[in-house]
């Protein structure tokens, strides 16, 4: 009679069955030969070797291992693993910014004579890439509306070798339907690429609905303390090793060791943080609908979101973000902003503390009146990234600035 086996299971497997909030703790951890608990950072610019010999074979591949930090480092590679554990994709890529993750994540693969298709809603900086630079090399970008599944058929009708979704969108807080697009998209031969930093990883995964890559701003919520810039793009191997790597080891724009030693501790967190945030909103943005001098509020967990369904079906929770529009257009605005004052004017956003801007003359002034229209916003329109305060402190802030107006 054989023995029942008694052999445990390993803490990487542990971890990898592990919940999330766990995950984020424990994930990816590589210890050096000093055991410590937090990771460690290692600020070097290069690596030495023992021999000729194997300095050939690193650059040769045969031996892999470290060899120059803008190609991979240790302590960026913790915090790539970590978050490819968190997102469930096979691997990750750490940049500076961002922005740097948006662009390489479509530049490592286009060539003169390719086709884009993304939403009218995006980030301004994004909307300049397709619209303005993009062209420059040959690349056709199509600007659909993004919750016109018909618009995405025709423009998907013909060979397409990327699709950049973001949603919810930059600053209007509009879904898109990622399953319907993706499907369209992968009959295009395209590649569709998610900016998922509103939802952030804790409350929608992409790579389930259809997504080939996600990027992040490591900047705002992962990091989440007004600390450091980042980004990370996350898919498959085949995508990562063979398609970005290349263009991120020639090109440079890697994340720095300090700042993903930061946002390793910002991922600790995380979970908690995200959670805490986005019921604070939903609890600002009920108050906020019962405000008369808000003309509209925009928020995917409030029953009055058009695309409430579909939010339902896709992320966990409304998130942390609000939109709401002031009545009397960009003079009401300002005052409001203006008489705010635990709330603090900053365009960032997924901080710790509460933040505001007016899209209109902030992260889109750079777009024409025309473009920001066709965005779906105007020049009523609040964004405010709900942080970790008292909810009902909020909510007393924004009560003591609308009064301010009301009055």
């Amino acid at each position: 009679m054989s023995k029942k086996s008694t052999a445990l299971p390993t803490h990487a497997d542990v971890i990898a069955a592990a919940a999330q909030s766990t995950r984020m703790v424990h994930g990816a951890v590589e210890r050096s030969q000093f055991e410590e608990t937090a990771e460690a950072l290692y600020l070097n610019s290069g690596f030495v070797y023992d021999s000729a010999e194997a300095a050939e074979a690193a650059f040769d591949g045969t031996q892999p291992r470290y060899v120059y930090s803008r190609f991979r480092n240790p302590t960026v590679k913790v915090f790539e693993d970590r978050l490819a554990l968190l997102e469930g994709a096979e691997a990750c890529r750490a940049t500076a910014t961002g922005m740097a993750a948006v662009f390489a994540s479509m530049a490592c693969s286009l060539r003169a004579g390719d086709r884009v298709v993304a939403p009218r809603a995006l980030f301004g900086s994004c909307t300049w890439i397709l619209g303005e630079l993009l062209p420059r090399w040959g690349v056709e970008t199509v600007f659909v509306d993004g919750d016109d599944l018909p618009a995405w058929a025709v423009a998907l009708s013909q060979p397409t070798a990327v699709v950049l979704i973001e949603t919810p969108s930059n600053p209007g807080l509009d879904l898109i339907d990622l399953q319907a697009v993706a499907d369209l998209a992968h009959a295009a031969g395209a590649r569709v690429i998610v900016d998922n930093v509103f939802a952030t990883p804790i409350l929608q995964h992409p790579l389930k609905h259809g997504a080939d890559v996600v990027v992040y701003s490591a900047t705002k919520h992962i990091d989440g303390q007004g600390r450091t810039l980042g980004g990370a793009i996350l898919g498959s191997f085949e995508y990562i090793d063979t398609i970005l790597s290349p263009f991120l080891r020639h090109t440079g724009p890697m994340l720095s060791p300090f700042n993903a030693w930061v946002m390793l501790k910002g991922l600790e967190t995380l979970d908690l943080r995200v959670h805490k945030a986005s019921a604070s909103a939903l609890a600002v943005a009920t108050f906020l609908e019962s405000r008369p001098e808000i003309a509209r509020v925009r928020y995917p967990g409030l029953a009055s979101h058009p695309q409430k369904a579909l939010a339902d079906r896709q992320m966990t929770s409304g998130g942390p973000l609000v939109g709401f529009e002031v009545e009397g257009g960009k003079a009401a605005a300002f005052q409001v902003l203006n008489a705010l004052r635990i709330i603090r004017i900053s365009n960032n956003l997924g901080d710790s503390k509460s933040l505001a801007c007016h899209p209109w003359t902030t992260t889109h002034q750079s777009r024409t009146p025309e473009e920001k229209l066709a965005q779906g916003f105007d020049e009523r329109l609040i964004r405010l990234s709900v942080g970790l305060e008292d909810a009902n402190d909020l909510i007393a802030d924004l009560a003591r600035a609308l009064d301010a107006i009301a009055g």
